[in-house]
């Protein structure tokens, strides 16, 4: 052990030299720079044991045993670099971040991979654990669980972030999130599990990520020795932003994913924070917009809910174009977390409406599943419509009758409603309602209006369904389970 811990600092000096050099030389593109993977790795062969199991703040369980899959928690521990701006952050993106202060940290990664290694793809999905809530979440995992075990993905979630680790303000308060740990830290959550760990704050987040990413390229024990081929980062909400500004300013540097997966960005990036601090993300709202850099190449596609777009996260104004390596996929009918988010607990959630219901994980599957093959293959996944916006200063989305967005990736709950599916929320100002948005049921009358019969509905539905999976949205083995979000009990016979 002592050995591992010698040499990720004896290599931690080598990788200052070569950002040095990467920064001097002004390089931004890593397609010709292979060295630039190459750096201090995480020691993860640690692994963490308790009485209690792997500490997780989500409302829906993972199913790893249905699907053949077995979690393991490890500490992840190095010396890890904090990042300064060399030159001013600007819109584009393109930034150039220089190595600043040094700081051990012992924090922890849960791995869940394949039983069998034999069935490992070779992608290893890691999350960049949202803290939010005030406690360690996975929301990423949560959409995507189906579509990376039938795969035979890995998911690694790092707990980059101080408040995960240590506690500290809660952002966004859920139902019964005081009472499951909200603002303790995985420390106080379970002293005996994770006393040791210690995080030296979110300034060190970005490499603690990348040194991790490093180890688990390596494979190793806590890879069960597997051999993986391509790393993938994946983050939703504050976690998106927190990569926004990785690939913006720390991909350039370290060079070890091969793709991105950012899901509900908000305009701006997570900031660089100081020694022991946390980014609050609060600070962040009125901060300088950036698009995601456009001249690196690795791909990145970028998935929106509908209130994502316009809404508090107000992503409208850091729109860009698609290309070779970027993708925007736009929701309609979707809002930044939703029922399935909350599991249970949405039954607990006042907000004056019910919450959106739709079907995003839907699109989020078929957005991984479009992405690994891109990374893999190079072939491009299909281009999206944008939401539709009318001619006002500030933008409002263009909407039906029933008061449903137009244009986006349409789902058949959105194109063939029995409720409206929307990303305006109830009427409650909790911030988690604002993000939360609503489904509001159509009449009995308007439904008699929208459909002759029962079997129209259903031969619409079914329509939709088809049309959805043929558009490379939606995969073909997630019909099923989208035929049957449909419910023709509520049209009139």
């Amino acid at each position: 052990m002592n050995l591992g811990k010698f040499s990720c600092q004896s290599v931690f000096l080598v990788c200052l030299t070569v950002y040095t050099l990467v920064i001097s030389s002004g390089c931004s593109d890593n397609s010709d720079s292979p060295s630039l993977s190459q750096g201090p790795s995480a020691y993860l062969s640690e692994e963490l044991t308790g009485v209690n199991p792997p500490f997780i703040g989500a409302a829906v369980p993972a199913s790893l045993q249905e699907f053949g899959y077995v979690e393991h928690e490890y500490v992840a521990s190095g010396n890890a670099t904090s990042y300064r701006p060399a030159t001013p952050l600007t819109e584009d993106g393109r930034w150039t971040f220089e190595p600043e202060d040094t700081a051990p940290y012992r924090t922890r990664i849960l791995v869940r991979r394949p039983e069998n290694p034999a069935d490992f793809s070779g992608t290893v999905l890691v999350e960049w654990i949202n803290v939010s809530g005030g406690v360690d979440a996975n929301p990423e995992y949560v959409a995507i669980e189906e579509e990376l075990t039938r795969q035979g993905h890995t998911w690694v979630g790092v707990s980059a972030q101080i408040i995960g680790v240590e506690g500290g303000p809660v952002a966004v308060l859920a139902p019964g999130a005081e009472a499951g740990g909200a603002g303790k830290g995985l420390k106080k959550i379970d002293p005996e599990r994770y006393g040791t760990l210690e995080h030296p704050g979110d300034g060190y987040s970005f490499d603690i990520f990348t040194q991790v990413a490093r180890a688990l390229k390596e494979g190793g024990p806590a890879m069960e020795f597997m051999d993986p081929q391509q790393l993938i980062a994946i983050g939703e909400s504050q976690s998106a932003m927190a990569l926004v500004t990785y690939y913006n300013g720390v991909q350039p540097l370290a060079g070890v994913f091969d793709g991105f997966f950012i899901h509900s960005r908000a305009s701006f990036s997570l900031p660089l924070a100081a020694p022991g601090d946390y980014a609050d993300i609060a600070r962040g709202f009125g901060t300088l917009p950036t698009i995601i850099r456009t001249d690196l190449n690795v791909p990145v596609l970028n998935q929106q809910a509908e209130n994502d777009v316009i809404g508090v996260l107000n992503s409208i104004i850091v729109r860009q174009p698609d290309s070779d390596t970027f993708r925007l996929w736009e929701v309609a009918g979707t809002a930044h977390a939703d029922a399935r988010q909350l599991g249970a607990n949405a039954d607990n959630l006042d907000c004056g409406l019910p919450i959106n219901d739709g079907p995003q994980h839907f699109v989020a599957k078929g957005a991984l599943s479009s992405l690994d093959k891109w990374v893999r293959t190079g072939e491009l996944p299909p281009v999206a419509p944008r939401l539709e916006l009318l001619s006002t200063n500030p933008p409002k989305f263009r909407r039906d009758a029933d008061g449903i967005v137009l244009g986006g990736i349409r789902t058949p709950p959105v194109d063939v409603p029995v409720d409206v599916l929307s990303g305006v929320p109830g009427p409650n100002p909790d911030i988690i309602c604002i993000l939360l948005g609503s489904t509001t049921p159509l009449s009995t009358e308007r439904l008699a209006e929208l459909y002759t019969s029962r079997d129209d509905y259903v031969q619409r539905y079914a329509s939709a369904t088809e049309a959805v999976i043929a558009s490379g949205f939606v995969l073909e083995r997630d019909r099923e389970a989208l035929q049957a979000v449909s419910d023709p009990s509520k049209v009139p016979n």
